[in-house]
Parts: C-alpha cells; structure tokens; sequence
C-alpha cells in the first residue's frame, strides 16, 4: 500500500518513484493544476496532479478533505521559489502518476488545522478517532510514545523484570472508592478493579524477584479534575535491598536521562530536597511550584497581642497560622484586583485577604502604608511585619490567617496564582524531592488517624516507638517527586515486619477481624522472611501532559473520560439488559 511515510520524504528520495497512503489534509485548485497536501502520521507531503494524466486529474477533482488516498508517483524538486521553510518536506514534493480514492469521508465535525483545539472539548471527545487525526494530538501520542519506550529501556538496563499483575482483585476498601465487578460464578461476590498494584507489587518483593516494574492501569471512583481520570496509567516500581535514599538516586537518574533524550532538558544533579515540614512552612503546599519566587512568612508571634481578633485567635491557637506574603511591586494593583484576590483565597475557605500597601516606608514610615487593618497593629508589629517579609517601597503585603490548613491552601494557591497572572513564574524544569512525611493525619469529622500515604508505608525506623505515645510526631519514610508544582511520582520504604504492619492497622482502627478480610493474604505472606523493600509510582498521564505542554492529562491520553467520568464515543456507561443481570444476580435499584 506504500513504500513511504508522507513526513519522511527529503531530498534523498529525488527521483524516487514512490507510493504512499493518506487522508487528504487539505486541496487547492491552482489554474488547473490540483495540489493536494497528503497526511499521515509522520506528516505531510505536497502532491501535485498534472491535467497531463486526465484519469488521475478526474479522481484529484473528486477528491475532498479526509479523503482517503493511495498515490503513485515520482519525488522531485519544488520548482524554485515555492520550497515551504516551515515543512519538514518543503523542497520536495510528489508528481501523481496513479490516484487511487480507497474511501470518502462526510466534512468532519471538527477542523483538523490549528482551529480544531478550539472546538467544544464535548465534540472532541465524541469524534475522538478524528481529533487524534489533529497534528498537534498525533504529537503528544508520539510524545508519549517515546517517553513509555525511554523509560522502558531504562529499567529493562537496570535489571527490572516487566511484571503483569492482577486486574480483576480484591475490593480493600482504603482511599478512593473502588471500582466493582460483579462475579456471575459466585453470586452477590464482586472483584474490584485494582487503584494501584501496591499489594501484589510487594508480595512480588516477598517472592524473591528483586525489581518489578509494570506500565499498570488503575482504576480509581473519585471527582474528577484537570489531572485526574477514572482510569489512568501509572508506571509502578518496586525493588528489594534498597534505602529510600538508593531508590531516589536511581529514580532519578531515570528521570533526568528520560528529560535529557526527549526534549534535550538538562534537570539538577541532584534533585533538590525539602522536608514535607519546611515545604508546607514556605510554601504552604506538600507540592510546591519552585518556578514561583514567593514565600510564606509566619508571622504569628507578631500577632499575639494585637487587638484584631482575625489575627490574635489563629495567632494564639496551636492549630492555627498567621503568614505574610510580599508581593514584590504588588503596589501597582488596582483595588479591584485585590479584591479579586479576596474572591478567589474564599474557594479555598479563607474568610478574607488582608494587606497592606508599601508606598512609602523608607521615608515616612508607618504613615507611608496603606491598609484597612493598621489601625488593629501597633509600630512594634507594623516595624516586625516590615523587617521580616523584607518588603520595600512599592511592595504589597498580603496576609492569612486560620486554621493552618486553611491559610496553607489558600495562600498556597495565592503565591501561585500571582506568580501566573503576574508573570512571574522562572522559566525551565523545576524537581524537587518531598521527603520527611508525617505517617498520620487527624480525619476532620471523626478525629480518627488515617495513613498520610497509606497503611503499608513503613515509619522511620528510630520512631518506631512513636506509634503508640505519639503518632502525630511520627515521620515516615515517604518521598515524593515534584516537577513544577505537579506531584509526578510517589512511593516509599515498606513495612516488612508483621508485627509493625498489625500496629498500624489497628491505629487506623482497623480491627483484627477487618485486618484479617482485608489484609490476611499480606499479613500472612509477612511470616515468610519478607525482604526490606520499597518503591514508587509515577503517574504517566501527568508526566506526559507537563513534558508536552498539555493543560490537561485528556489531551494526552487516546481516549479519555469527561468530567462525568463518562465516555462520550462509545456513550459508557450505559444500562445493560435485564439476562445479563439476572446471570449476575443483581437487579438495579433507582436512586431515590
């Protein structure tokens, strides 16, 4: 059907009678000679039909755009002057000597040039075998393409076996809802689909194969977002005999050569580190966006004795936060836009955004700031404010204050927000590792302990003992890596030892009875000399979208599912008829 790809046709081929297979990308009539850009996957080439071949003529005059065609014929020099600088086969082009049309096509729903993004993203997923005909789409698949062989080739060199697990498993009930299947040969029993393999992965460990990798799909029931599908790909790895600290190397290295022979982006050697501690305290945010110059300031202490209840109740709770942000020449902001502001930190629960406006400290001192919260400071906080967050004349001051994880969010997402609309933000990659996290966090509504991470996530060894005096202060030996505010991968060192699993089942309130349905196969396989162990995952459609420039993980994927976590092409999910649920035993129940 063809000796060539459209896209690789050069000089090389001049003189070359060739055949190729494509869709007509776009037909122009010049004078009565017919031109027609031929596309396929590689790119396009310019054909051209000389009314000299009148059979050939009458099919190129018939021929429409996503026509499909076969061409015969001879590459040559485009005559001078018309060569296409912005075309990898610009100087050459195709003389037609046999058209053959192996298809019509309707005018597709949406345009397959440069105008196609802005079509209804609706539309796009309905026709989505005609959207990924879109040049810029083809190029994130190929994209993505080359980055699954690269780290492919980079395990596979490092001793790692390519390891299927289980997609039909056991529901665990941890974190993101399941997805259920029900089973036909065991009435009213149900599989889930798996949210990761971190069980079988580890029971891998237990079986002696050392270093386990898979380019695994999971299934996660939760809301959806921007960087967030029912189903997705995550590459998951697990090795045995290795620190976090060996595991981050290696991971790494990975990574670096992964951004160094795809895009020629050379990242730190090593990759910075920051406790999840430090992070949170400067940047309020476990994922910070390094791109961003801006820092939280805690200003707390300055806070306690002012008479302005918004700042003195968080400044003197334990769970509470008072910080500062300076925004360089922030001074230039209207009042509507600072209000904006106020508008957007109230998404994230902040009940206000005070600030103060620099516009003359250097000279006149507190009379040179602007504020409708200056009459609550005295000079010694004012002079505190100042001297701390370093802010100059012309600078803007915002502040938050509330519970801690409420000022984190809300000017966490504001350092960013700023950084964005104000450009800001330094260009280039920015990683980082996250390290250092707290085993446990507080449920909000039921004060029960749940896993930071998750249940199997082994403690630092020396705080072991914190488990039961204290295990707010425990640190566990989790990492995660950060590429410009997006989390990309995350894993840690495992628990290995039956007796520390079992603690902390039952600090999650697990009982022995839940541990033993849910669990028994670990805990079990725990007994028979399970090797120290850890590992991570890197969540491939994230990391896709922020080396193509993606907005979305959905435009990275060939077909995703919308916000409804629905799939528009195929209109799943849809009812099925009422023998299938008999032979699964189910009847469905209408919501009331």
């Amino acid at each position: 059907m063809r000796s060539h790809y459209c896209g690789d046709l050069n000089r090389e081929q001049v003189g070359q009678e060739v055949s190729l297979s494509g869709w007509v990308h776009r037909r122009r009539d010049h004078g009565g000679v017919i031109f027609i850009d031929l596309r396929d996957r590689s790119g396009l080439i310019q054909v051209v039909i000389d009314p000299d071949n009148p059979e050939t003529f009458r099919l190129a005059e018939q021929a429409r755009g996503e026509f499909v065609l076969r061409v015969e014929g001879l590459v040559r020099p485009r005559p001078e002057g018309t060569e296409n600088p912005d075309m990898p086969t610009g100087e050459v082009e195709v003389l037609a000597r046999v058209l053959t049309i192996l298809n019509s096509s309707e005018t597709p729903p949406i345009q397959l040039d440069d105008h196609g993004r802005d079509a209804a993203e609706e539309l796009r997923l309905r026709y989505r075998y005609i959207d990924l005909r879109r040049p810029e789409m083809q190029e994130r698949l190929r994209q993505r393409s080359r980055i699954t062989r690269n780290l492919r080739n980079f395990l596979d060199a490092h001793g790692f076996l390519d390891i299927e697990t289980p997609i039909l498993t056991k529901s665990t009930p941890e974190g993101a809802r399941d997805y259920l299947v029900p089973s036909r040969t065991h009435p009213g029993e149900f599989f889930a689909l798996p949210q990761s393999p971190q069980l079988f992965k580890q029971l891998l460990m237990m079986s002696g194969m050392d270093r386990y990798y898979q380019i695994a799909r999971c299934f996660r029931d939760e809301d959806l977002r921007a960087d967030r599908q029912p189903e997705f790909t995550q590459l998951d790895i697990e090795v045995s005999f290795m620190d976090e600290d060996e595991l981050m190397d290696l991971t790494e290295e990975m990574i670096r050569r992964l951004f160094r022979e795809v895009l020629g982006a050379e990242l730190p050697n090593p990759l910075p580190r920051l406790t999840y501690a430090e992070s949170m305290r400067r940047f309020g945010s476990d994922r910070p966006d390094l791109r961003v110059p801006l820092e939280l300031i805690d200003v707390a202490d300055l806070m306690t004795e002012v008479d302005f209840k918004v700042f003195a109740g968080p400044a003197k709770d334990p769970e509470g936060r008072v910080v500062a942000l300076r925004l360089p020449k922030g001074g230039e902001l209207s009042r509507k836009a600072i209000d904006d502001y106020g508008q957007f930190v109230g998404i994230y629960g902040a009940k206000g955004l005070a600030y103060i406006k620099v516009n003359d400290w250097t000279g006149q001192g507190r009379e040179g700031l602007q504020s409708p919260i200056l009459k609550f400071l005295p000079d010694a906080a004012v002079a505190g404010i100042m001297a701390r967050t370093g802010a100059q004349d012309g600078d803007l001051v915002f502040f938050g204050a509330d519970k801690a994880n409420v000022v984190n969010e809300a000017i966490g997402a504001l350092r960013v927000k700023l950084g964005q609309d104000l450009g800001l933000m330094a260009e280039g990659w920015h990683p980082l590792w996250v390290v250092d996290f707290p085993m446990f966090e507080r449920e909000p509504h039921t004060g029960r302990w749940t896993a930071l991470h998750h249940p199997f996530t082994s403690p630092k060894e020396d705080q072991i003992g914190l488990l039961e005096s204290n295990p707010g202060a425990c640190l566990s030996r989790a990492y995660d890596m950060v590429l410009n505010g997006t989390e990309i991968g995350g894993g840690s060192i495992r628990i290995h030892r039956e007796e520390v699993q079992r603690q902390v089942l039952k600090l999650l309130a697990i009982s022995d009875e839940q541990a033993e349905d849910r669990f028994g196969f670990l805990l079990r396989a725990l007994k028979y000399g399970c090797p120290p162990h850890g590992g991570l995952a890197f969540g491939m459609d994230r990391l896709v979208m922020l080396m193509t420039g993606a907005s979305s993980i959905r435009d990275v994927m060939a077909f995703p599912k919308t916000q409804t976590a629905a799939c528009l092409l195929t209109s799943a999910p849809s009812p099925v008829d009422q023998a299938q649920l008999n032979e699964l035993a189910l009847r469905v129940k209408s919501r009331p």
